[in-house]
């Protein structure tokens, strides 16, 4: 192990938006205790990798991410946390040069438990509990965003809805809500920071309550933050999202025009076993009603194809209302069984070649009403919240959530400007600055 007089650190973030907001916060923490954050690859006294455990294949990613670590930088004290740490110790111990497994109740304590100099371990020390709390709680950092102009904000974990297909539940634990005043003393010092948007992240956001606020109160609190310009909801369960809510986001003026909401299916049946909490028709009138109400909407979903017991007609159907509804991107995913669900025991399963061919259909048709999406708006003039150079362009988003590229002399990283849309393309929109 190296004694450099500042011991460093790197991070590697897998799966979802609520671990990245974790990462960051673990940075903050070390980075307070002496530690320099350095890019992940490099060598480092310490190496922290926080897993994700939503699929077979996010556990194969999660070894595969940890191997590489441990071969690159044999010497590094390397710390594997969250939610595969969480549901699979055993396989983590088999991995050798491991040094500390922590699951998803002791993670966030990282930085007290390496100190500033860990020493490696002949075996790894494992921090665990298989019961995950169900109590609110505080989060005292700020999460540490070195390269990105949005911030992502947690303000809830744990989910109680037990979908079929979903792991999450065990992994994450109950639902849990955020004290509210520490989401609005983040949100202050990420103003502060100079950071213009952020993103409202977690496992079931839409279910958070506390202290008697619940989540429409939480977005009106935060509207008040001087210096937070956009204020963007992560994906959100269809029935959590309440005509109530729609209506704030008609008239807001920070909070961005866009919602991500999962259907999975469009099948009643598929739903039913899916165990979801909403109908196809359900889905059909959120979706209907927020676009109606709030112009330029961008709506995602997440759409799942192969679920076991699924045939043409269901699949027909699942089609059929993602192409009726102004739904303007897809997220596709494939159904892959996962130990300790319940769909895992559900048969006739559907055949590879059948799963591959519905997931390539209904991303054509997610492909097209994106591209439609994004033309409707070439010749109008947007706001763009710039994010980086690529490929010679400045690329940002707008608040519904279309990806702008503009070639500038300007130095425009974590500007808000208004753009002129002149060209749609697969990926993003051309646009020149007004």
């Amino acid at each position: 192990m190296k004694n450099n007089p500042q011991p460093t650190v790197s991070l590697h973030t897998l799966g979802c938006r609520l671990n990245q907001a974790e990462t960051a916060i673990i940075a903050a923490d070390l980075q307070k205790q002496g530690y320099e954050v350095v890019p992940f690859g490099q060598a480092s006294d310490l190496t922290v990798i926080n897993t994700c455990t939503v699929t077979e294949q996010a556990d194969a990613k999660c070894r595969q991410a940890v191997r590489k670590s441990i071969r690159q930088n044999p010497e590094t004290y390397v710390a594997v946390i969250g939610c595969y740490a969480q549901m699979d110790v055993n396989a983590i111990q088999s991995i050798d040069g491991v040094d500390l497994i922590m699951g998803n109740e002791h993670k966030m304590k990282l930085p007290e438990y390496v100190g500033q100099f860990p020493q490696k371990q002949t075996q790894p020390t494992v921090v665990h509990t298989p019961k995950i709390s169900r109590d609110e709680f505080v989060i005292e950092s700020v999460g540490l965003y070195d390269t990105h102009t949005r911030a992502n904000l947690k303000i809830q974990d744990g989910c109680n809805f037990v979908c079929s297909y979903c792991i999450i539940a065990k992994a994450r634990g109950p639902a849990r809500s955020r004290e509210f005043t520490d989401i609005l003393r983040e949100a202050r010092q990420l103003a502060e920071m100079g950071y213009k948007e952020i993103v409202l992240t977690g496992v079931n956001i839409g279910t958070y309550t506390q202290g008697g606020k619940h989540f429409i109160d939480l977005l009106q609190a935060l509207e008040d933050v001087p210096g937070i310009e956009r204020i963007r909801i992560s994906s959100i369960e269809p029935t959590t999202v309440t005509r109530e809510l729609i209506n704030h986001m008609a008239v807001s003026k920070k909070i961005c025009r866009h919602l991500h909401i999962p259907l999975q299916s469009g099948d009643n049946r598929i739903l039913e076993s899916m165990k979801r909490k909403h109908t196809a028709d359900d889905f059909r009138e959120i979706i209907e009603y927020a676009a109606e109400k709030i112009p330029h909407l961008g709506i995602g979903t997440d759409v799942m194809v192969g679920y076991p017991t699924e045939g043409d007609t269901e699949f027909k159907e699942t089609k059929k209302l993602l192409t009726d509804l102004p739904v303007s991107y897809f997220h596709v995913f494939v159904y892959s069984d996962r130990k300790g669900t319940a769909s895992y025991k559900l048969k006739p399963k559907v055949a590879h070649a059948d799963k591959k061919a519905r997931a390539a259909i209904i991303s054509e048709v997610g492909q097209r009403k994106k591209l439609t999406f994004a033309r409707s708006f070439v010749g109008q003039t947007v706001s763009v919240l710039f994010e980086e150079q690529h490929n010679g362009r400045w690329e940002g988003w707008t608040d519904n959530y279309l990806r702008v590229a503009v070639s500038s002399a300007e130095e425009l990283k974590n500007k808000i400007r208004s753009v002129r849309l002149t060209e749609a393309r697969t990926e993003y929109l051309l646009g020149e600055l007004v």
